[in-house]
């Protein structure tokens, strides 16, 4: 099997890992409080990951450090809202591609706020997501449930983290406030991944502390409590990003963002096995509408990599 290939078939199973940890996460919070959770399974599983980066992790610059954590700011903040999302939503699949919606914003942020320069698939896409968006809350007459505006704003602020973790992770000039153009350079994926995760479980054990009440999950824990805190860290976060990270360092091919995409897709079906889940009419092509517009907002690299698989077997 070739890189590319490997490459290929180990991001299906990170989105599979995704869409699984939706289910975990789902009966941990029935269990415990939210924020809670997220402070276990963010701490957890950073520092599994700190065990892999612990050379890495010294090298780093401080300005390098300093970017990091400013990324797992936000990114803390976006799981905030997902988390309480997951708590107050009543579909899995939906939230799941409500979530999905900041692979469409992202290109509105780096326009707005980075003025970069965006492809016309880009500005298509949006009215397509916001028609998904629309059917979606057409159950309540245009009145969102918490957990579908909890979604949304998740979506919106992953968006902002998506953005600026890219910009972390490649070197680039800006200019400073003296004038002077300064080099930025790039973060190292597998550290500033661990930065980042630690940094939300720190933002949301604070969080929980402040806001939550941590009896009777301290005094009298559910049996299976631990397990599902475990595995959410294990294979939800650690051991997904661990295969993303290697994945993605074998090959230098762009289509992969196009298999992520299917992660929502896997939720509604887990969640129509794992709790019965089911969709009105209206649900469903709300979310056939959001997963439209995230392959309008990828077709550029999904044009490239059909037309790569249509010459190699032409040559084959």
């Amino acid at each position: 099997m070739s890189d590319a290939h490997k490459s290929d078939l180990l991001l299906v199973v990170v989105t599979l890992f995704a869409a699984i940890s939706w289910m975990f996460s789902k009966e941990a919070v029935l269990l415990m409080p939210p924020l809670m959770f997220m402070a276990a399974r963010f701490l957890i599983a950073g520092g599994m990951l700190a065990f892999f980066a612990r050379r890495s992790l010294m090298a780093l610059s401080l300005d390098q450090v300093r970017r990091s954590i400013g990324v797992g700011l936000v990114f803390g903040t976006a799981m905030t809202f997902w988390v309480m999302g997951l708590f107050h939503g009543t579909s899995l699949g939906e939230g799941a591609f409500l979530t999905s919606l900041g692979v469409v914003i992202v290109p509105v942020i780096a326009r707005l706020v980075f003025l970069e320069a965006q492809p016309p698939s880009t500005w298509l896409a949006i009215p397509i997501a916001v028609a998904g968006l629309a059917l979606l809350s057409l159950k309540n007459g245009f009145r969102p449930e918490a957990g579908q505006v909890f979604f949304v704003m998740a979506a919106t602020i992953f968006a902002l983290y998506f953005t600026l973790n890219t910009r972390a992770a490649n070197q680039r000039s800006v200019v400073n406030r003296l004038g002077k153009t300064v080099e930025k350079h790039r973060v190292p994926a597998l550290p500033l991944t661990v930065l980042a995760l630690l940094t939300v479980g720190l933002l949301t054990l604070t969080e929980s502390m402040i806001l939550e009440q941590w009896q009777p999950t301290l005094s009298e824990p559910h049996p299976l409590l631990a397990w599902w805190v475990v595995a959410s860290a294990v294979i939800g976060t650690a051991g997904r990003f661990l295969i993303q990270t290697y994945a993605q360092s074998l090959s230098a091919n762009s289509h992969g963002v196009v298999i992520l995409v299917l992660e929502p897709v896997w939720v509604a079906l887990f969640a129509a096995g794992w709790f019965g889940e089911t969709m009105t009419t209206i649900q469903l092509a709300g979310c056939g509408l959001i997963f439209a517009a995230l392959i309008v907002n990828r077709w550029a690299v999904l044009s490239r990599v059909i037309k790569a698989k249509l010459r190699n077997q032409k040559t084959a």
